[in-house]
């Protein structure tokens, strides 16, 4: 039950100030969009955001910086370094973007398993950083699970998601290729960024040599060739510059800073909340549903209560489980909705333990131009019709061709004006194939509530319990043969292939915890994101998953999330919330 010891502004009136339709818990990609639709709905909506305030451009302070312009040229200190072993790690992470991490000491956790959890807690959250990869699952991701016994069956289809999709990627822009291949549908797309010359010679080997593989044009929120709609938003083309995660200041790629709060602002319905982290849930006994959220001030410690008629979760996958566990009343005394004593459990991730690298001969007559901020992908083709591996689920690869830089040893000389000439020659071609892999959903990969250690806010800590199994390590070694016999088809030389053996986590694609099923005794949530148990609170971010799927997930999120505000409207006007 809430902390009784906390210094509570209660808004007992439920006044004006503190009133509304809907409350959104989360500002990034999923909760972006619940405040987009929303807001078109015409429904009065606060979004609450646990960290400071962003706005676009304004809040971009190293999105136009040129290298030398960096103190130290783009890397972190050692002191920092020292201080923060677990966002140093992350993806994409340096001088230029830290400023959109949170450092390690700002909200502890408590690993039970090495479990690296990445964090962006401003406006927009985790949309201003991410790889912005958006393949559509297909029909064999919702049903494989059931199929091959490994998981439990979605309870909806691809063909009830598949106007949502297309309804999400016509308005936040994505390029790609309409391939027709089954494991990974087409969709809505603008051109793609064109292959370079290795990238194009190794995709005609891989389809001379394979059937069944297919490297093509991957789908990327980035606006090749802006339509009316991407305009209206006030957004332009991507220029490749591939700065993308500083914040693009002509809103090349989609973020909820660039696109849909913008968009729900302009409605007049929308209010946001920054520096609000939330402690629960409140609960109305004699209602049966959910009244609010009690939120702390992040700098005051001040609590406060915001009233609404239906909530959305979306602070992210652990944060929407940490939230929905800390929400406990009479009626709920293990977490909101977690009759089943569910939530909390069947958690999982991507595996990206896999990679190969090899060198490319010949063509060193040709380069590319730009920095493009897209790679090519070769689609899922291990169980997709049928289980016919020594392991269960499917993997993407993600790949790609480069020319590096001169290799230093075969100079003559390291100083003076010859050395400078030849170092602006560019060295070698390169490619690598790195892998998403599918990991299973298990009751023993779980997090839970700390019950002696609290965070500055006086909430439980998160304990996290999640590993890989046996599975991953089929997955991984069959993943490496396969890149590896494909490079060398290819003709590429001086193969490598590499497991990094890091904990789960640095994909940041953490899902499950408060799954969707057909059934409330073995899920939380039913097909359209409503809690069982207490039907005016939807989850649609991350924490929903079933089953993780190999393509990257946060497309999916958007749509179930667009496709749940939708019949969440709907449902208040019938008065059924």
């Amino acid at each position: 039950m809430p902390d009784d010891s906390l210094r509570v502004n209660i808004n007992a009136n439920r006044n004006q100030h503190n009133s509304f339709d809907a409350i959104v818990i989360g500002s990034g990609i999923s909760g972006g969009w619940a405040a987009k639709e929303l807001c078109d709905h015409g429904l009065k909506t606060l979004v609450l955001e646990r960290g400071r305030n962003v706005e676009h451009n304004k809040d971009y302070p190293t999105a136009n910086k040129k290298p030398w312009e960096f103190k130290h040229r783009g890397q972190m200190t050692k002191q920092f370094l020292q201080e923060n072993p677990l966002i140093s790690k992350a993806g994409g992470f340096g001088e230029d973007t830290a400023h959109f991490f949170i450092k390690d000491k700002d909200h502890p956790y408590i690993q039970e398993k090495p479990f690296d959890w990445i964090r962006g807690y401003q406006v927009g959250g985790k949309s201003l950083t991410w790889g912005r990869a958006c393949q559509r699952w297909s029909q064999y991701e919702f049903t494989g699970p059931a199929r091959d016994s490994y998981g439990m069956e979605w309870p909806i289809s691809y063909n009830e998601i598949a106007p949502w999709y297309s309804h999400v990627e016509k308005f936040i822009g994505v390029c790609g290729t309409r391939d027709g291949i089954d494991a990974m549908p087409d969709g809505e797309f603008l051109p793609p960024f064109d292959f370079n010359c290795a990238e194009t010679m190794i995709s005609k080997k891989i389809k001379e040599n394979y059937k069944d593989r297919h490297m093509v044009h991957a789908r990327w929120a980035q606006l090749t060739e802006p339509q009316d709609i991407h305009i209206q938003q006030g957004r332009s083309k991507c220029l490749a510059r591939n700065l993308c995660m500083r914040g693009c200041p002509f809103g090349g790629y989609f973020s909820s800073v660039t696109s849909t709060l913008p968009w729900a602002k302009k409605t007049g319905h929308l209010t946001i909340r920054p520096f609000s982290v939330v402690h629960s849930i409140i609960y109305d006994e004699q209602k049966q549903k959910a009244i609010g959220v009690r939120v702390i001030d992040s700098n005051t410690k001040e609590a406060t209560d915001y009233f609404a008629r239906i909530i959305f979760v979306n602070a992210s996958a652990l944060n929407s489980n940490l939230i929905l566990l800390n929400s406990t009343s009479n009626r709920f005394p293990n977490g909101l909705g977690n009759d089943n004593g569910l939530l909390g459990k069947y958690v999982a991730y991507h595996n990206y333990r896999a990679s190969v690298n090899a060198e490319i001969d010949g063509m060193e007559d040709k380069y590319y131009y730009g920095k493009n901020p897209t790679e090519p992908i070769l689609a899922n083709y291990r169980n997709l019709y049928k289980n016919d591996m020594n392991y269960v689920g499917g993997f993407t690869t993600f790949m790609g061709a480069y020319r590096g830089g001169i290799d230093e040893n075969s100079l003559p000389e390291t100083i003076g004006g010859e050395y400078k000439d030849a170092m602006s020659e560019p060295g070698k071609w390169g490619c690598y194939m790195y892998m998403q892999g599918e990991t299973i959903p298990k009751d023993s990969n779980h997090v839970r509530l700390s019950k002696d250690q609290k965070d500055q806010w006086g909430i439980p800590l998160l304990i996290m319990s999640v590993d890989y199994d046996d599975n991953d390590e089929r997955m991984i070694k069959d993943f490496l043969t396969q890149s590896a016999e494909m490079l060398e088809k290819a003709g590429c030389k001086n193969i490598n292939t590499h497991d990094n053996h890091q904990p789960p986590g640095l994909d940041i694609h953490e899902m499950g915890g408060c799954r969707m099923g057909k059934d409330p005794k073995t899920s939380l949530l039913n097909n359209f994101n409503q809690l069982y148990q207490c039907k005016n609170v939807f989850v649609t971010d991350g924490a929903c998953m079933t089953s993780t799927g190999n393509q990257s997930p946060s497309l999916l999120y958007m749509a179930l999330t667009a496709r749940a505000a939708g019949f969440a409207a709907e449902e208040m006007k019938k008065g059924n919330l």
